[in-house]
């Protein structure tokens, strides 16, 4: 291994979930370490944070522009490689695009931004400066996910029929973000969250996991969003009819509303040949139903794995992996493309697999038409994406 990359971080200060989550994920392998930080809005908080964490104080940034300003100062082999944003969406698109034109690489988390105005100008700033641009969809780095992946493109399941793909939460069934809930405060908010509140939180999860495993380019949908709690300014529970390119149908479902419900993700492909069934829950295991043979179940782990899999996998079977480690998948792939462009090599394609800007862009896309669907009298909605010119 070469030396890690260094890495700085923008939010996910004292208070926050998903940063830590960022800073464990990165390091996990090794391709990382942590040496800048500007992990808050508030001066003061930032400061404490990155001192609560041990980063050098002339690395502990009391904002993101400040840090940007500092490392780009410093000679070139001493600045930070790539930043990690992990802010309220509002957030990304500035951050995320201020990096990128600087020349460094960005991991970003997800919705990716606001608008698809805000995604095209990334774009075409990414192509510009040619940085590696990664999208923490992070459910993609389950080494069964990317089983099922390479099962489909292998032809195992036959031609695409049929795919349901489901969020389900309960934990904002109440009104939450009236009792001083962080998380709910700025996820219920249109002003940091953006134009949509579960199919961009969760929604977005489920859109990006059937198109990676699936590969299938989404036609049209028909949606219906609703926001049950009194109050709430955007969407709690959505249902979305899908049409894909070549025939196949399909059904997204995300709701944030349902009691009981923890962090319930699932998708199901079927096939001409068979189908697939998994469970991010349970997501060590999954069911694979041949056409003419009997239900069987795939365990994580197993030498009769696709490449790819097995390369997303750290221990062997039977010790559960889960959400941390496929959170690092994405930070490992996101490392390998980096890595492999400073030593002038080819990446590892069995290692270099993450959520790309594209992926971002598509997202921000299928939200937009989303809720332009719950809106319309139409009853489809053409939910075609391309990456402009």
């Amino acid at each position: 291994m070469t030396r890690p990359l260094k890495l700085g971080m923008v939010g996910g200060g004292q208070g926050a979930f998903i940063g830590a989550v960022h800073r464990t994920a990165a390091r996990l392998d090794g391709h990382y370490e942590l040496v800048a930080g500007a992990l808050s809005s508030t001066p003061d908080k930032a400061l404490a944070s990155g001192r609560a964490l041990g980063l050098p104080e002339d690395r502990t940034y009391p904002s993101w522009e400040a840090m940007l300003d500092a490392e780009l100062a410093r000679p070139e082999g001493e600045r930070i490689d790539a930043v990690s944003i992990v802010t309220p969406n509002h957030m990304h698109y500035p951050v995320a695009r201020a990096f990128a034109a600087a020349g460094i690489h960005v991991i970003c988390d997800k919705p990716l931004v606001h608008t698809s105005e805000q995604a095209n100008d990334l774009l075409a700033v990414v192509r510009e400066s040619g940085v590696v641009f990664a999208v923490t969809y992070n459910y993609t780095g389950y080494p069964l996910i990317r089983h099922a992946r390479d099962m489909i493109r292998a032809g195992t399941l036959g031609e695409i029929r049929k795919v349901i793909v489901e969020y389900h939460q309960g934990w904002l069934a109440t009104n939450l973000e009236a009792q001083d809930s962080k998380q709910a405060d700025w996820r219920t908010d249109p002003a940091r969250s953006g134009m949509a509140g579960a199919v961009g939180d969760i929604g977005s999860h489920a859109e990006n996991l059937a198109a990676t495993v699936t590969g299938l380019e989404l036609e049209a949908i028909c949606a219906d969003l609703t926001t049950f709690v009194p109050g709430r300014r955007l969407d709690d529970d959505g249902s979305v009819l899908l049409r894909f390119a070549g025939g196949a149908r399909g059904v997204l479902m995300c709701s944030q509303v349902e009691v009981g419900e923890e962090n319930d993700l699932r998708l199901r492909v079927y096939g001409t040949q068979g189908g697939l069934s998994w469970s991010q829950e349970n997501p060590n295991r999954m069911e694979y139903t041949p056409l003419d043979g009997p239900r069987q179940v795939l365990t994580r782990g197993q030498g009769y794995l696709s490449p790819a899999a097995q390369a997303a996998t750290r221990i062997p079977s039977g010790h559960p992996e889960a959400f941390l480690e496929a959170f690092a998948n994405v930070y490992t792939g996101a490392a390998e493309a980096i890595l492999a462009g400073q030593e002038g090599r080819d990446p590892d394609p069995l290692v270099a697999i993450y959520p790309t800007l594209e992926d971002g862009a598509r997202g921000v896309h299928f939200i937009e038409k989303t809720v332009e669907s719950s809106h319309s009298d139409r009853k489809w909605t053409d939910a075609r994406w391309s990456a402009p010119d």
